[in-house]
């Protein structure tokens, strides 16, 4: 009855608004429609590249015939816990990835011996396409050029433009991850000092800490060319049961030739346009307009901000002192490396040598 006594102006606007939202909703479906096409005509063109689950079937299934060693898949492939890396698909471009201070042939070898899948001696157009495309991933390089040192998780293997990588148990480097909802509510420095109590004992942290002083020891100058780490942060390192220091996001540990090449081509009005990831800063010159190629830290100063409150909370007495000051000596460095290589890799040194002083006489070395 009540609704029968509404004038009818009132049931008008209803009615209209009915209109405007199925108008909403059909080319909201029209543009998700569209764009779904769009995406399936350009990744089914890659017929050659296999899927996420087939993927893991054929490494799971190579496992469990003996065709690769159990020892890193077993758990991996008995108790679901495969981590996939991003699904990328690249075209072939004609970019290098490294500098010409890289010892491409040797790489080539390295290659060429991953792109033969199935070590039939020869390699298809698809394991070619394959292959390069997973190339042109940062994490999946970083893998291939320092696949015998501990830094990275074991690359257990690829099928298409998927890779599957060893988990890594322990990540982030320290503190815990909470919900984005409490995140909000809590300040920074309380935020920063909760991460610092969920740590691991002192001589643990020290042995992380000299796993990060080597990494950036292995990718300066090594024999596959220069890399930059553009974000030293907790989230980018795990480790595991034995304390060795694991890459969990090499996105943002770049080729330095890539680097500098697409940097010099970034238009600029300060030097904050010249910033790549978080820690990747170059200067900006005014007279161009142009991002210059030099940054303006080297690997081994972020690393050192990064371990500056790490390693110094708990530390010993007998080495605190000495150890805050060589930090601070180590985060002062400014410009390249190549300016500064002597004076860099004194400091990395020392570093090194007084943390495996006072832990190599305990179990944690």
């Amino acid at each position: 009855i009540y609704l029968f006594s509404v004038p009818n102006k009132l049931l008008a606007k209803p009615a209209r608004f009915s209109y405007l939202h199925m108008k909403y909703l059909f080319f909201s479906w029209l543009a998700v429609f569209v764009g779904s096409w769009i995406v399936y005509v350009e990744y089914s063109s890659y017929t050659e590249l296999c899927r996420g689950h087939e993927c893991k079937n054929s490494i799971c299934d190579k496992y469990r015939k003996g065709v690769i060693d159990g020892s890193a898949c077993s758990s991996l492939c008995d108790k679901d816990t495969l981590y996939l890396g991003k699904c990328f698909t690249a075209k072939p471009n004609s970019q290098a990835k490294v500098g010409d201070q890289a010892n491409l042939a040797e790489l080539a070898i390295q290659v060429l011996s991953i792109a033969d899948a199935n070590k039939d001696g020869h390699i298809s157009l698809p394991e070619a396409r394959s292959t390069w495309a997973l190339l042109q991933l940062n994490e999946f390089l970083l893998a291939l050029v320092l696949q015998d040192r501990e830094h990275m998780p074991k690359l257990l293997g690829f099928c298409g433009d998927l890779y599957v990588m060893e988990k890594v148990p322990h990540s982030p480097l320290y503190g815990i991850r909470l919900p984005w909802i409490i995140e909000l509510w809590i300040p920074t420095g309380l935020r920063r000092s909760m991460d610092l109590w969920f740590t691991p004992s002192w001589p643990h942290k020290a042995k992380i800490s000299i796993g990060l002083l080597e990494l950036v020891e292995d990718i300066f100058h090594g024999p596959f060319g220069s890399f930059l780490m553009c974000d030293v942060s907790a989230n980018t390192f795990g480790y595991n049961d034995r304390h060795d220091l694991k890459v969990m996001d090499a996105q943002y540990i770049v080729p330095e030739a890539i680097f500098q090449e697409n940097i010099r081509q970034q238009r600029c009005d300060v030097d904050e346009d010249c910033l790549y990831g978080m820690d990747c800063l170059t200067s900006c010159d005014l007279t161009k307009h142009r991002c210059t190629p030099e940054v303006a830290r080297p690997n081994l100063a972020k690393a050192c901000e990064a371990l500056k409150h790490y390693i110094l909370r708990g530390a010993p007495s007998d080495v605190s002192d000495e150890l805050e000051k060589q930090l601070y000596a180590c985060i002062a460095l400014k410009g390249s490396a190549e300016q500064m290589e002597i004076e860099h890799s004194l400091i990395l040194n020392n570093l090194k040598t007084l943390l495996w002083k006072k832990i190599s006489h305990t179990k944690d070395s």
